[in-house]
Parts: structure tokens; sequence; C-alpha cells
């Protein structure tokens, strides 16, 4: 497998040209990166208003996001309904989203005007200068490390790493309670990793020491195997409808969400805490309807939207908003970090997983 900004500079060309019809709606543009630099620092305290009035003339809003569409449509119901402004979203695995986002930003091509993607790769687009920084009140009520200090992107919830198992294939006196009790032979041809967690794989073998991590995770797959699937949506059905006893990364909100509608499927932790990543919002420098854009930022990082996060299963990032995840320890990973060494981290995926796992 190619590293991942290998993979994703060879989608850019593809996506030069792929824009869904709602980009090409926008308002005329005229100046607006200058006009939305100072929009989106305004503090005033008519600073809703004054953006409603602004997306009133807009009229809608093009968002780009990797949220399922049942999730990202609770998340816009209730600023449509509140402001009247219609929200439309193009979905897509995170690699395509930033593809995109890339390609479209460094062709100056009309572009999305919210963005919700995993923080390393807010990360890149903030490195391409493609981001605006943006100052809300909200931000405030947010934790600290929801918020790096540049302001062009800010967290909006965690994503929490877990391992999933089957009910029905697996007891739960059974669960292995360290990473070593994974080599038992009983776990042989059971076991699944999503195909893209190198930042999971890397903050593991950190926690157990470089040459005893990579030394374990070699003897995992060369004794007890690991299945790679694509997609931790499609891992967690793979684990409910038993094709998959125990996944090793899946997020705890999709459990949860699978429990919910039944499922045969539960989540728990190996070792002493889980492993976080976050997720964030931002406004490109062109985003063509930029109060519209200013307006759901706030909505998304503020209680009311964030009580929506925490009623879809994620752990928002607010501190006015009770988290749906309790007892447990996060282990919190750095999205600047974890984008400076992206490249390490793949190519140790592919060594130690990729390169003997089976698919």
């Amino acid at each position: 497998m190619l590293p991942v900004m290998t993979r994703l500079l060879a989608c850019i060309a593809a996506l030069l040209v792929a824009a869904p019809a709602a980009a090409q709606e926008a308002s005329p543009r005229g100046n607006v990166a200058a006009g939305l630099a100072s929009l989106a620092t305004y503090s005033g305290a008519d600073r809703e208003q004054r953006l409603l009035a602004g997306a009133k003339k807009e009229g809608s809003l093009l968002w780009y996001t990797t949220f399922p569409s049942e999730y990202s449509n609770e998340l816009a119901a209730p600023f449509e309904k509140r402001y009247g402004i219609k929200v439309t979203h193009w979905r897509a695995r995170s690699e395509t989203v930033l593809a995109k986002a890339l390609a479209e930003g460094r062709s100056g091509a009309a572009s999305a005007d919210v963005i919700t993607l995993i923080s390393p790769q807010l990360e890149a687009l903030r490195r391409e200068g493609l981001l605006q920084r943006v100052q809300s009140p909200y931000q405030a009520d947010h934790v600290a490390f929801a918020l790096p200090a540049h302001r062009e992107w800010v967290a909006t919830l965690s994503h929490v790493f877990v391992q999933a198992y089957n009910t029905a294939k697996v007891r739960k006196d059974e669960l292995p309670r360290t990473w070593q009790d994974l080599l038992a032979p009983r776990w042989k041809g059971k076991l699944a990793i999503e195909s893209d967690d190198h930042e999971w794989l890397a903050a593991v073998i950190a926690d157990m020491g470089e040459a005893k991590g990579a030394a374990f995770f070699r003897q995992l797959v060369a004794t007890n195997g690991l299945k790679v699937h694509s997609g931790h949506a499609l891992m967690t059905n793979l684990v409910a409808s038993g094709e998959v006893p125990l996944a090793l990364t899946v997020y705890q909100y999709s459990v949860e969400q699978a429990k919910k509608k039944g499922s045969p499927i539960d989540w728990f932790v190996i070792g002493p805490h889980a492993v976080s990543i976050t997720n964030g919002v931002t406004v490109p420098k062109r985003a063509a309807h930029p109060y519209a854009a200013l307006l759901f930022y706030d909505y998304l990082i503020s209680p009311e939207g964030q009580r929506v996060f925490a009623e879809i299963g994620y752990v928002p990032t607010s501190t006015k908003v009770e988290s749906p995840l309790k007892g447990v320890e996060l282990k919190y990973l750095d999205a600047a970090k974890l984008f400076e060494q992206q490249e390490t981290s793949s190519r140790l995926f592919e060594q130690l997983i990729l390169k003997g796992a089976a698919r």
C-alpha cells in the first residue's frame, strides 16, 4: 500500500472535476477571502444576527463531511429549523474528502463552505494555506486540546478507538485483558483491523515500547492472523454479523449505535486507556457562502450542536455537554504530530500489518 499522502495526491487529478451539483449553486463571490477574514473574527454582541442576515441572502451552504448521511442529517436538522438555511452535505471517506478539498483549494475552484474531517487531515489543509482563522464565542467552552492556537480548525468531537466483539461468538469472560492475550490459539482466524488505522497502531506500539510493540504485532500476524477491512462502518457491521468475532479498531460510537438497533455487539478496551483522535470543523478561505458557513460553524461547536453530537453517541469536546462515554481513560493524539509522522506510521502499518495480513 502506498503511503497516505502519495495515495491522496494520486486522487487529486481525478477529483479536480468532481464536484456535487450543490457546489454549482454558489452565490457571486467577489473578493470572498478578504471579506471572510474580517467576518470570521468579528466578536461583536450582534455576531449571530449579522451572520444570519447574510446567510439568509445566501440561502444555503455546502458541507463536506465524513459523517454517515444519517448523522449529517441529524446534525443539520436543528440548524435548518432554527435559521431557515438549507444545508447540503457531500459525504465520503476522509482520504477522499481531503483530496477533493486540496484539489479545489489549489485550483481556486469553488469549494465547500464547511468541512468536518479527522484533525490530522485538517492540519494538512491548514498547512496548504487553505483554511480561515475563526474566532467564535463558543470556542471558550471547549477543552484545551480541542483548540489549536492557530484557530484555523477546532475539534468538535473525539473518535475513540475501542475493541469490539460479537456477543454471540465471544463470551465476555473470554475477552483478552492484555495485548499478549491475543496470542492465545483461540483467536486464530478471528481477528481484524481497519485498513488505515496506522495512527492507532503507532500509539499502541509507543505505549508498549517500540521494539517490544513491533515484535508483538509481527508475532500476532504470523501466528493468529489479522484480517484487514476498509472502513470503520464496515468493520462494525462485520462484527455485528459475526463474520469478524473480534475487531481491534472500531469507533466506540458506532458500536453503541449498533447495540441500540439490537445487534449482538459490544466493546471493551485492552490496556490502560483508549486511543482517541479528534474530528474537527473548518471554514475554507474560498467559501462561497461565508455568512452561512460561519453560522453553521458556530452552531456545530455551540452547546446546541454539541448536544446533537452527544445524542448520536459521539464524544463532544464542549465542557457544556455531558459525554456519553464514562469510565474510560482516553489517550488523545496530537493532530500536528500525527500529520508530521503519518508517512512513518503508514510505513510501519504496511510493514507490520498489511504485508502479512489476510484479506
